[in-house]
């Protein structure tokens, strides 16, 4: 078992005021695998203290030095890969023949490109009789999720510290211990004191008392859409900025002309991939009437292939979820779509054969279904897949539309130049055109409810930075 008694705050490992631990749990066996503290709203302080205390020098520091430190983390991350992807797929249950090159691979790669992108930015520009200069926000409170808990730490920490500012993090209590991992590496590469700092804990301790706190001056949060309106809410007191990467509903529109051989499978994988853990999941696949029973066969096809298994096992595709709490609410979300009608292709509420013990749910497809549905519109975060027809594209762009989220999309078709064209009247922050490929130097971040600002690249980077103009 993993006992972590201490938390990170000014360089050094210090015992948390916490009088409890929080159990950590392997999503495959139920079994506690490790323990953090329980942090308190005074250990919030330290840390932020420690945090403003670090940001002058780090401010100063220049973006070069900034940069070799932030590679150094990279390479640090990587040399660890295997044994931080373990972690993380027990915590979470992503299977471990992803965890490598997902959980792992893509914070690394995160490091090194955030520290490509900083030499990027135009610190310095005249502008007529003005020098416009580009400056650190300051202190930030960044608030990390479960579901890529390492990935998105590193999307909030890599760049906050390139441009400059000062480090507080709360990750996830259920996926904590990949954070401390990377803890003992920000301590082993050198990082100055101060300026990154860790304290496990509970969202409605220490998440509040970091976005309430009055010597933060911005938070940049991940999660749930009622966790993110809360955020706000605290931050609003000191008029702090906000970045928020919230909950999404996405809509996968396959269009008449669309090549079903490569969209079916892609777009099963875009919502089955960490057991529909991920908050850009392609959970809506809207399709052609006239061809519904080809798509129907197909889809059933594609789920077939992800079969629940032990994360651990390396021939498992789907792994299992988080938490009893986040496996109740699946099943609960299985049987309301049962409940209101809508056509069970494959899967169920009942759990795998098999696994009656561990976090797990069968991969599930509805067809039928209707935009007043509730797996139509509630974000379900689980291998939930729901297919909705149209009868013109006119109607497939309003389905897609309809919803209060809007963080990413998929649009596939025969003609790419119309595909394109359909993608950009989706009202949502990224979208794949015919299974185009990751790219992590773009923009990511939602419209509506799913959020707003951006992470990766330039963009990302420019979130933590202030604008200020000298006039000579």
């Amino acid at each position: 078992m993993e006992i972590r008694d201490k938390i990170y705050v000014g360089g050094n490992w210090v015992h948390s005021e916490a009088t409890t631990m929080l159990d950590v749990i392997d999503s495959n066996t139920e079994e506690v695998i490790g323990k953090v503290p329980d942090g308190t709203r005074a250990d919030a302080d330290a840390a932020v203290q420690a945090a403003v205390a670090a940001f002058p020098a780090w401010s100063s520091t220049p973006v070069a030095k900034r940069c070799e430190l932030i590679r150094s983390l990279g390479d640090a991350l990587a040399a660890r890969t295997e044994e931080i992807a373990l972690t993380i797929s027990k915590e979470v249950g992503m299977p471990i023949s992803l965890s490598g090159g997902i959980q792992v691979g893509l914070p690394v790669g995160a490091f090194l490109d955030v520290a490509q992108h900083a030499v990027e930015v135009h610190w310095e520009q005249e502008v007529g009789n003005s020098l416009i200069v580009r400056e650190p926000v300051g202190v930030v409170g960044a608030i990390t999720p479960w579901n890529y808990p390492l990935y998105q730490i590193v999307l909030k920490i890599a760049p906050a510290i390139a441009a400059g500012c000062t480090v507080v993090l709360k990750p996830s209590e259920i996926a904590p211990l990949n954070a401390f991992a990377l803890a003992e590496i920000v301590d082993e590469v050198g990082l100055p004191p101060g300026v990154f700092n860790l304290v496990s804990g509970v969202g409605a301790v220490i998440g509040e008392a970091i976005a309430a706190h009055q010597d933060v001056d911005m938070v940049s949060f991940t999660g749930s859409t009622r966790a993110g309106k809360r955020v706000m809410q605290l931050a609003a007191e000191t008029v702090k900025r906000v970045a928020l990467e919230l909950g999404g509903k996405s809509a996968n529109v396959i269009l008449f002309d669309a090549d079903l051989n490569a969209a079916i499978p892609a777009g099963v994988f875009a919502c089955f991939l960490n057991s529909g853990q991920t908050c850009s999941a392609l959970t809506r696949m809207i399709v052609p009437r006239s061809r519904l029973a080809e798509v129907e066969e197909q889809v059933v096809a594609a789920a077939v292939g992800f079969a629940p298994g032990n994360s651990l096992e390396p021939t498992t595709t789907l792994g299992p979820l988080v938490s009893s709490v986040q496996r109740d609410r699946v099943r609960n979300y299985i049987q309301k779509g049962i409940d209101e009608g809508a056509k069970l292709l494959t899967g169920g509420v009942d759990p795998p054969e098999g696994l009656e013990k561990g976090y797990f749910v069968r991969p599930t497809v509805f067809s039928g279904v209707t935009q007043s549905m509730t797996i139509a519109r509630e974000e379900i975060f689980g291998p939930v897949l729901s297919i909705l027809a149209y009868d013109t594209e006119e109607e497939a762009v309003e389905i897609a539309n309809d919803s209060v989220y809007g963080l990413a999309g998929g649009v596939w078709g025969g003609d790419a130049n119309h595909a394109e064209q359909i993608a950009r009247r989706l009202r949502t922050g990224q979208v794949d055109v015919n299974g185009g490929a990751f790219n992590p130097r773009a923009p990511f971040g939602g419209y509506k409810q799913s959020g707003f600002g951006r992470e990766r690249g330039t963009f990302g980077l420019e979130e933590f930075l202030e604008t200020k103009s000298l006039q000579r």
